[in-house]
């Protein structure tokens, strides 16, 4: 039976001048009226935004948090599958006399920089400290939080949320665009994934949206990147410079402040549209290689003054758990328990207590971020007589669902938001290579680098914490000032300012790689897939990126909880869930292209 030619004719209709020439307007003015809203929104009702945000994002969590694991678990299986199928993994994305444009070591840097760059700095030690304070088995009560016996489940879960998953995300999305665009000859575009399935309706309105979520999906998912990072910058020239007007005033834990925060983001956007008006052929380039160098040299830092023998100890162990639970954390998902289902488990005695103690004991059991020592103290004295244990038990559903929402589910919603970005890059960046080239170099390498970045770095804060060095400042540190305090335990004087000043550098090195490829990206969206775009819409959308990110960041600091970070990730978990979706439909597409292509190559 013959099959039909591959649809092919994907149609963007451009603008024939003006302003917006060679752009679709349809995804451009669709995709900055929904920014400037929510610019306007955050601005002008900043309390309002944060409350609605947040409503928002915990009624998705309560309904989508099995989705969201579960897709992220079939991405990262049917990538390994494809490149495992020789009939799949040898077909090259391109002609067969289509060579690599870039060499290993930049096609590597570029990579590494764009896509996790900044998330490795600010969590390098305090992912691993984190999560040797809060992981399931301690919420089990399997291991004691803090404790000798809690850092191998840390680093499974280390291991979980920047390994293979995290890059699997990325890598759907960047071989379905290479796919389509080098095989196909099609526009590098999100809507050209789809169009095994949409065929001709990718030209209409339905390929609009699909390109809408897209630069919808990536504004949020750099923003929250950039944000961590410029809290993190912020800290590191205060650690430099002692400037206490970056600072929010506390002592013992000092934040970075909204004026701080702001000022440094402006710097930063600056230097990002800059480097985004210079190409990826040079700006993005070469930054890239300067951060792999710098990277190398941080790392050999800690290799030769940190814990590098129990760090390296910790990672084969760490390596081998992950690896063996791998189908577990790939679909292991939890959902909410209710007020109800908790009544029905506690014990008999307890149910006779009154209503609004049955509930404060509810929410206290519930919660992830406490413990069995805190749950005990604060019950209630109508419950003094009953085992703390017992009630304590009867929540751990919901310890476990409101912890992977709040660390596993977050993670899956960052990488899937920044997705768009990252993936359009690595494809840009790709053309030439096999599937199973693309998939094993993109997924498989920077998992292992990121994984020894972790331990390495994470490694040593939680070894100088565990033989009472840090006596605690580690732990009570903020995530984005823990790298900078863990240095200051390690290396004193002279060299320790030349690190903390490189890290500075760096730090800034990897939020303009971030930020002007995210840039050069989503216009590369709204262009139709034109990777040469014009000059003053990478300056305007870097200037709405900037705009963006600063609206949150005050909307975060508005209400009774101020969190700086807290409405923009709240509207990224909220923007990536429709291309959660996109994504599903890209995995089932690339199939079928897959499937039908190689059943053309036979009859040709």
């Amino acid at each position: 039976m013959s099959i039909k030619s591959a649809f092919t004719e994907l149609e963007i209709k451009k603008a024939p001048g003006g302003f917006y020439e060679g752009y679709s307007l349809p995804i451009a003015l669709i995709s900055k009226a929904i920014m400037v809203a929510l610019v306007i929104w955050a601005l002008v009702w900043p309390g309002n935004a944060n409350s609605v945000l947040s409503a928002v994002n915990g009624s998705l969590l309560n309904g989508f948090n099995s989705f969201y694991i579960i897709s992220v678990g079939f991405f990262a299986f049917f990538l390994f599958v494809l490149a495992i199928l020789p009939a799949t993994g040898s077909k090259k994305l391109g002609t067969a006399e289509t060579v690599p444009e870039f060499s290993n070591f930049s096609w590597f840097s570029m990579m590494f920089g764009a896509g996790l760059g900044v998330g490795l700095m600010v969590f390098a030690t305090a992912e691993p400290l984190g999560l040797w304070g809060s992981n399931p088995l301690v919420l089990s009560g399997e291991v004691a939080a803090n404790s000798e016996e809690a850092v191998k489940s840390a680093y499974r879960y280390t291991f979980l949320h920047y390994g293979f998953h995290a890059w699997a995300i990325y890598v759907l999305t960047g071989l379905s665009l290479a796919y389509y665009a080098y095989t196909r000859e099609m526009p590098l575009t999100i809507r050209s994934a789809l169009t095994p399935l949409l065929g001709k309706a990718a030209n209409g309105p339905l390929g609009h949206l699909v390109d809408v979520l897209g630069v919808v999906a990536t504004i949020l998912g750099v923003s929250v990147t950039i944000g961590f990072g410029v809290s993190q910058f912020v800290d590191g020239v205060y650690a430099v410079s002692g400037m206490n007007w970056l600072m929010n005033g506390e002592v013992e834990a000092p934040k970075p402040s909204t004026v701080g925060l702001l000022s440094a983001l402006i710097v930063i956007m600056a230097l990002s549209i800059l480097s985004a008006v210079s190409g990826v052929g040079r700006g993005i380039k070469y930054l890239s290689n300067l951060n792999l160098v710098l990277s190398v040299i941080l790392l050999l830092t800690f290799v030769f003054f940190g814990s590098f023998f129990f760090a390296m100890t910790k990672f084969g162990a760490g390596l081998v758990d992950y690896i063996l639970h791998f189908t577990q954390l790939s679909f292991g998902a939890y959902s909410p328990q209710t007020a109800d289902a908790f009544s029905s488990v506690i014990p008999e005695a307890a149910k006779a207590l009154p209503v609004e103690d049955i509930s404060a004991i509810y929410g206290s059991a519930t919660s992830p971020w406490g413990s069995l020592a805190g749950f005990s103290e604060g019950l209630p004295a109508s419950a003094a007589a009953l085992e703390a244990e017992d009630l304590y038990a009867a929540g751990e559903q919901g310890r476990q669902f409101g912890w992977q929402a709040g660390w596993t589910t977050f993670y899956w919603a960052w990488w899937i938001a920044f997705s768009p970005f990252v993936g359009l890059f690595l494809a840009r960046i790709s053309k030439g290579r096999t599937v199973r080239e693309f998939i094993l170099g993109c997924v498989i390498a920077p998992a292992i680098v990121c994984f020894l970045w972790m331990t390495i770095l994470g490694g040593t804060a939680i070894d100088l914490e565990l033989n009472g060095s840090a006596a605690g400042s580690l732990i009570g540190a903020t995530n984005t000032a823990k790298l900078f305090a863990t240095l200051e335990q390690m290396i004193s004087g002279g060299f320790l300012s030349a690190i903390t000043i490189m890290c500075v550098v760096l730090i800034m090195t990897f939020l303009v790689t971030s930020a002007d490829s995210g840039i050069l990206v989503m216009n590369t969206i709204m262009s139709g897939g034109e990777q040469e775009t014009g000059i003053k819409h990478r300056i305007i959308w870097g200037l709405i990126l900037t705009a963006v990110i600063g609206a949150l960041i005050i909307a975060g600091n508005s209400g009774a909880e101020a969190n700086p970070f807290g409405a923009l990730q709240n509207a990224m978990i909220i923007g990536a869930l429709p291309f959660t979706v996109v994504m599903m439909f890209m995995m089932i597409s690339l199939t079928k292209a897959l499937y039908r292509d190689s059943i053309r190559a036979k009859q040709d």
